[in-house]
């Protein structure tokens, strides 16, 4: 019997991925389905690059379009529920539209967390969707080495395969960093 495996997100994670959409949003403009999961993977692998702590702390599975969350890949493509309160979501020639819904709301942010979503909105905000998706599939890249180091690289990228169970490992970013590997270490070990 094959056992499932089910990642429920805090209401804190829900907080902080809403307002974050909401905020990349209100800067940006419209975002896509896609655009708006890859900014917020982005936001993760810059945070921790950054200072050993993730933004959100998400567990992000090599699919061909990945780096995903695949809780917040459902969420964003059916009826909305886990951000419901944030954002609503639309049909355009095919492509999910995300809009925000409330105003932002900055109780889970540090000062350094919005100047890291500026930062991203600045290098990252006018970039389109497949860019994105490039970017977080560059060589050495945390996507790029998992999928690799799994034998699914060349499937993947082949379009044989569209997703698997492997976890992105984001210890990757910092393991030159001993600092920032035990920063790291113990904000998961804590959650």
């Amino acid at each position: 019997m094959q056992t499932l495996s089910y990642i429920k997100l805090s209401e804190e994670q829900i907080n902080k991925v809403g307002n974050s959409i909401i905020y990349l949003s209100n800067k940006i403009g419209e975002l896509s389905k896609t655009k708006a999961l890859k900014l917020i993977y982005i936001l993760d692998e810059l945070s921790i690059k950054k200072s050993g702590i993730p933004f959100f702390n998400l567990k992000y599975k090599v699919w061909k379009f990945g780096p995903v969350s695949e809780e917040l890949f459902i969420d964003l493509s059916s009826d909305t529920s886990m951000l419901k309160n944030f954002i609503e979501r639309t049909s355009e020639d095919g492509v999910i539209l995300i809009r925000p819904i409330a105003d932002f709301d900055d109780d889970e942010f540090s000062d350094n967390d919005i100047e890291l979503l500026d930062f991203v909105i600045e290098e990252f905000g006018n970039q389109p969707a497949k860019d994105l998706v490039y970017f977080t599939h560059r060589k050495n890249s945390p996507w790029y080495n998992t999928a690799k180091e799994n034998s699914v690289l060349e499937l993947l990228e082949k379009e044989e395969i569209n997703n698997t169970e492997f976890l992105v490992d984001m210890s990757s970013l910092i393991e030159h960093d001993q600092r920032k590997r035990h920063i790291y270490s113990d904000f998961i070990e804590a959650n």
